[in-house]
Order: structure tokens, then sequence, then C-alpha cells
């Protein structure tokens, strides 16, 4: 398997403080707890309080749920050590159609490696990935983009009348069946009828997005023992629920530290990635399944039509916890006072975000995980590790846009005989252009500019010419557009990185049995703060 890593700092769209938090965590350390490396979840094991009987009550709703979704072995022996002691590796994910985008496994997988080398370590640690069933975004999950010889193929599934409801609570519905016979036809085409088969067995009309997903990730991570959660389930709003009373009861202090934050972010460079008013509190209320935003004033809490006397919306938190869902600062830290989280593995813009969050976790827990970086791949097929090679391109190129990838392609499209009668005028025209310009200078030295300029425009005219050689070419041989298609769908689908866009599963079909653990390997605490590029056998 052929491997190249690189910085975070070199791939598109990548926020200012993640790279900074990555690569200068000195002038971000003020809003984070722990820097981001393995000795620091080490010593935040040592330290770690959870309290043995909400280790007792979680650890008995975790074991009840992966049951149901179909856990293997590895999982309940897993589920048997947290209960024992062990720690939590935690990171997590909408529940996407057919497992959503390729970094979704990539979170679960390094949570599984970095629990792994923690056990190593001496320190008993298990791998959680915490399925996002309470969000409300249908449309982020209900359409998922396969890579399928040289093309996208996208399946959906239709909006309907749900978009108000947890996405966890949706059920498939018939629409399902089609998408999945066509899905599971392609995972077996690119040879893999046990892949087609988990497909098949998790994403059935009476599923919900959130079992479907919780099954195929407990088929796909059988042997690595991960283990799931739900946080739909009632009894972890239960467990829950004295952070959500603490929460309403100390809104106030709570709100003037984001705002605080958002301006100490804002001070430093910085964007505070979640918006937070005068108004904001850190929880919904569900009504009728559907999430209201609980504002707040000086005298009492609203959401939709109706308001409370303070005191009582907390003490209805005690009484009804399963109609509360934490916001995205408040999440992380319901998450981690649920888990004996030690450390939690996370995407850039959820890094970002957790630099507001440190506020919460502060005020609520007194403790914080250490925040580890995802591990990041783009995978190149063999079709497209030629193409490259033919046209002189690495993929950074590809990033880059269309607009410069196709002229570097019809540039190096001229072959043969027309190339190297190129490359031997050019050479030549820029001796003569050399030669001459000395004369010209010595001659009148004030011409030395003229002189650069007449030669850089022979060579902007020498390089269309050339281009434009490579595109009549093309028209000939109708290759350059398929070329350019492969590399663009493959590489930078939808102008955005492969594993935001594009579903892993085609690419473990075609890969083979190994995959998940090559992948693995490469999630190390070692190699935290790089992504590969890795050319697929």
């Amino acid at each position: 398997m052929d491997c190249r890593a690189l910085a975070f700092r070199h791939l598109p769209h990548q926020p200012k403080l993640f790279l900074e938090y990555l690569d200068h965590f000195e002038k971000v350390k003020s809003f984070y707890f722990h820097p981001p490396a393995m000795p620091a979840v080490t010593r935040s094991a040592r330290k770690l309080d959870y309290p043995d009987d909400r280790r007792a009550e979680v650890t008995a709703i975790l074991r009840r749920q992966n049951i149901a979704l179909g856990a293997g072995a590895e999982t309940l022996s897993n589920l048997d050590r947290l209960e024992k002691g062990a720690v939590a590796i935690v990171s997590g994910q909408q529940v996407g159609l057919f497992s959503g985008p390729a970094y979704s496994v990539y979170k679960a997988l390094t949570a599984v490696q970095i629990a792994e080398e923690l056990t190593q370590g001496g320190t008993p640690a298990v791998p959680v990935f915490w399925m996002a069933t309470e969000d409300h975004d249908l449309d982020e999950v209900r359409h998922t983009t396969w890579f399928d010889n040289g093309k996208l193929v996208r399946f959906e599934l239709p909006a309907g009348g749900e978009a108000a409801r947890p996405v966890g609570r949706i059920p498939l519905g018939a629409e399902i069946e089609p998408l999945v016979q066509e899905a599971a036809e392609l995972l077996a085409n690119q040879g893999s009828d046990l892949l087609a088969q988990y497909l098949i067995e998790s994403y059935r009309p009476e599923e919900t997005y959130g079992s479907a997903f919780g099954k195929l990730f407990a088929r796909l991570f059988a042997q690595q023992g991960l283990i799931l959660m739900d946080p739909l389930d009632a009894g972890l709003h239960k467990v829950a629920a004295p952070l959500y009373q603490h929460a309403l009861a100390e809104r106030d202090a709570l709100n003037e530290k984001l705002l605080q934050r958002g301006k100490e972010l804002e001070h430093a460079g910085f964007e505070a990635t979640v918006k937070v008013t005068s108004k904001s509190t850190l929880l919904f209320l569900l009504k009728d399944g559907s999430r209201q935003v609980i504002t707040a004033s000086s005298e009492e809490f609203q959401a939709g039509d109706k308001s409370w006397p303070r005191e009582e919306l907390v003490h209805l938190t005690h009484r009804e916890p399963e109609n509360f869902s934490p916001n995205a600062l408040l999440r992380p830290a319901v998450q981690d006072y649920l888990l004996p989280t030690v450390a939690s593995i996370a995407g850039p813009t959820e890094i970002a975000y957790l630099a507001q969050a440190e506020v919460v976790y502060r005020q609520l827990l007194g403790r914080m995980p250490v925040v580890l970086p995802r591990a990041g791949f783009t995978l190149i097929d063999a079709k497209a590790t030629k193409l490259l090679r033919k046209y002189e391109l690495v993929v950074e190129e590809v990033w880059a846009g269309s607009h410069d990838l196709r002229h570097k392609m019809e540039k190096q499209s001229v072959t043969g005989l027309l190339a190297e009668d190129f490359e031997r005028d050019q050479k030549q025209i820029a001796e003569m252009l050399a030669k001459l310009g000395e004369k010209i200078e010595a001659l009148d030295p004030t011409l030395k500019n003229t002189v650069e300029k007449t030669r850089e425009g022979i060579e902007f005219y020498l390089d269309k010419l050339r281009r434009k050689a490579g595109m009549a070419l093309d028209q000939k041989a109708g290759l350059l557009a398929a070329h350019e298609q492969h590399l663009e769908s493959l590489l930078n689908p939808h102008k955005g990185l492969q594993e935001r866009e594009l579903c892993l599963l085609p690419f473990l079909a075609r890969w083979g049995a190994g995959a998940l653990s090559e992948l693995q390997k490469l999630s190390s605490g070692e190699k935290i703060g790089h992504h590969f590029i890795i050319q697929l056998p």
C-alpha cells in the first residue's frame, strides 16, 4: 500500500483555529483543557473521577442498546470492561444514510485505535461511538454519494413531512428498498458480497435512520468491539437530568461566560462557530416530536408559544428529562457526563467550536477530555493513480480546482514528437531571448523591464499554444474530459474533500477484507495531525 502523509495545514477548507490548535497550541491553550497529545490522555485517565452508580446505570443501557443492534462478542466484552472501570475514548457523528460520509468511519477507527493504544499502555479503555440521533437536520442525513466507475452516484430518500422530528426516530419506509437493492449490487460488483449483505440486513423499511445506521456500524466494527450509543434513549436522559437542571439554573452565568468567550476568540483572530445571544440557553424543548429553542428573559424561560417561571422549568427537567435536548455547546458535556471520557475524537469544525464549549465544561463538569483530531484519508484507485502519473499531477493540484487542473492536463496531453518539438523550441527561444536581452541591456539599461516583459509574453503565448494543441489532440481522442471527470469525482467531489463528500463502503468493497485494519493502523496517536493519501491496491 502506497501512502503519503500531509499535515492538515496543506488541506483546503480547514478552520484557522483548528490549525493553530494542532500546530501552535500555546497560542490557543486558554480555550482548551489539554494539548492534543497521547501523554495528556494518560494523565487525564489518572485524574478521572467518575461515579460507580452512574457507570453501572449507563453501561446497562448501552448493553441493551448494543444487543438490539446486533453487537458481537467483542463489543459485549468491551461493555463488561467499561462496567469494571475502563475509561472511554469517544467519537460520534450524525446517522447518515448508508453510513454517511467516509469520515464517520474514520472517527470510529480513530477511537478504536486510541483505545487500543491506551489499553496496551496499562490504562484499560474502550471505544464508544455517539450516534447523533437527536439531530433534526434530515436534509443532511437522507442522502449519500458513492464513487463508482469514475462517476458519482447519489442515493437519496424523500424528505416527507418529518423535518421537525429527531432524525433517529424517522422510519426509512418503503422508499429504502430500491436504494438498498441498487447499492448492494454496486458493492457486490466491486467485490464484496459481505458488505452488500450488511447493507441489506441493516436498511429495511421498518428501521429508522438511527437503528439502520447502528446496525450497519455494529456489523462493520464487530471485530473492533465498538460500543454504540443512542442518546435518544429515555434512560440516558434520566441520567443526564442533573446536568440539564444545572444548565438552566446557572443559565445567566453560563451565558455571560459564553458571550465573553466569543469576544476572546474574536480578539485572538478567530470566529465563534456557534452563535450565542443575550437570550440563548443550552437546551431545546422536545414537544410533539419537534424541537423548540428555549430562550431566557429576566423572569422566565420561553419555548414556542409557552413560557414558564425559571424555577418551574428547572424542575421540569427533573420530572420530564426525556423532553429536553442539549444544543451544540452542551451536547459534548452531556456526552462526557454520561461516559468516563478521557479523549474525544473530533473533526476540524468540532474542535473549533469546542473552544466555546470549554466554558460549559468548566462551569458544569469542572473537567474536559483531551480533544484529538480524527484521522483523515484520501483514497486513490488504480485508474486515478495512472492518470496522475500521465499528467504529472499530485492530489493537491486536483484540490486547487478545475480551471488550473484542466490547463495542466491540456499541456501534458501534448505528447510524442510534438511535445519534444515544444520542449526543444521553447528552450532555444529562451536562450535566444537571454542573449538578445543582454545585448539590449548593455546598449540601454532602461530597456531591461521591456525585455523582461517581452520574454514573459512570449513564454505565455507559447504555453497557451501548447495547451491549445493539447485541446486539439483531445478533440480527436476524446479522453481528456473523461480523465478530468474521473479525477475530480474521486478527489475533489462537489469541490470538497473526498472524506466529507463520499461514502466509504464502495472503497472498502474494492479494497478487500483488510481495509479497515489498514486504515486503523494509520489512525495511531503517533500520527495525530496528519491526513494520508493512499493508493489502493
